[in-house]
């Protein structure tokens, strides 16, 4: 059998220099795409795999998530065979000023119509899971072939430099035919809503550790290694707080998919918001203690270091910050044990 989150990581050196869309397609051709679901026993495999594609490029990251998602919502919804070869989204962003409508049509089928915001890798995919709204005003979701008229991939929607190479535009559907998946609410009432909330959060977790792993290297004592003879002992605490909190973050995700794998259809949302809030302080740090230990010259004569310095801090955004913090001291507050418990 296939054992994917390890060909995940022997694709990607092969990887390394291919635009983010390109080694998605590669990235499909070789099955690496087919990785466990969350909840069926291998949720941690899952999410180290997300998190080397995150600590290789954040642009891939951000298609693979969006593809490895769609899958796990496809497989969800009762449609668990794709096409061969297909690329997917996830395109479930809803700003209040782009929303698209799912119709009936006057052949018994559906169609979408409207703009949607926050399209990655809208011009290389052939399909995606779109959430959309029906006649009742209820949040829908339809799974839409892109490959036929009506579809509009623009030019608007992303002027960032970091996470460039996700390539987050608008698009615009003219009564395109869709297929509906599950019924009206399904979406966000899954268990696996969550699920692939936290598994966001192993994408930066990777980013991070790579950031982690560059400075690790400049202070090594190893005998292999070129460490600086002279190693500062500011740099060093710097690393040593970068890696507290990335112990802490890596426990926490190892908790989190153990306990998705013990009640997969459990409410994870309060444990997903957490993994997510704590990886995205674990991130800031990291960035921060970074760029004071080595200054900038990594972010001027490394072009992946660079990269990754004007990436991570975009993605992360992803986390909302004092909302999610809310979310989760209401939680907290309305239960009957303090999740900090040893």
């Amino acid at each position: 059998m296939l054992d994917v989150p390890t060909t995940v990581h022997s694709a990607l050196p092969a990887l390394r220099e291919r635009a983010p869309a390109a080694a998605l397609r590669q990235l499909v051709a070789l099955g690496a795409d087919r990785l466990p679901f969350p909840g069926q026993g291998a949720t941690l495999a899952r999410w180290r795999a997300l998190a080397a594609v995150g600590a290789q490029d954040l642009g891939l990251a951000k298609l693979f998530e969006g593809h490895t998602d769609a899958l796990a919502i496809l497989h969800e919804a009762g449609m668990p065979q794709t096409p061969a070869g297909s690329l997917w989204g996830t395109w479930c962003a809803e700003p209040p000023d782009a929303r698209v409508t799912l119709d009936a049509a006057v052949d018994g089928g559906y169609t979408v119509s409207g703009r949607k915001a926050w399209c990655s890798g809208a011009r290389h995919v052939s399909h995606a899971v779109v959430s959309c709204w029906n006649g009742a005003g209820q949040a829908v979701l339809a799974a839409v072939d892109l490959r036929q008229p009506g579809v509009r991939v623009t030019d608007d929607g992303w002027h960032a430099v970091g996470m460039q190479g996700s390539e987050s535009v608008d698009v615009h559907f003219d009564r395109v035919p869709a297929t509906p998946l599950g019924d009206a609410g399904f979406y966000v009432r899954r268990a696996g809503f969550w699920h692939g909330g936290a598994g966001v959060a192993a994408c930066w977790f990777g980013a991070a550790t790579a950031l982690a792993d560059a400075l690790r290297e400049r202070l090594s004592t190893h005998a292999d290694s070129q460490p600086d003879p002279h190693p500062d002992p500011h740099r060093l605490a710097q690393l040593g707080e970068v890696a507290v909190v990335l112990q802490a973050s890596a426990a926490l995700l190892r908790e989190t998919a153990a306990g998705i794998d013990r009640a997969p259809d459990a409410d994870a949302m309060r444990a997903a918001l957490s993994v997510r809030l704590n990886v995205e302080d674990a991130a800031r740090i990291t960035l921060d203690r970074m760029g004071r230990a080595l200054g900038p010259g990594p972010l001027c004569k490394d072009a992946a270091m660079a990269r990754r310095f004007a990436d991570l801090p975009v993605f992360i955004r992803q986390c909302h910050a004092e909302r999610d913090q809310e979310a989760v001291g209401r939680l907290v507050a309305s239960g009957t044990e303090a999740p900090w418990t040893l």
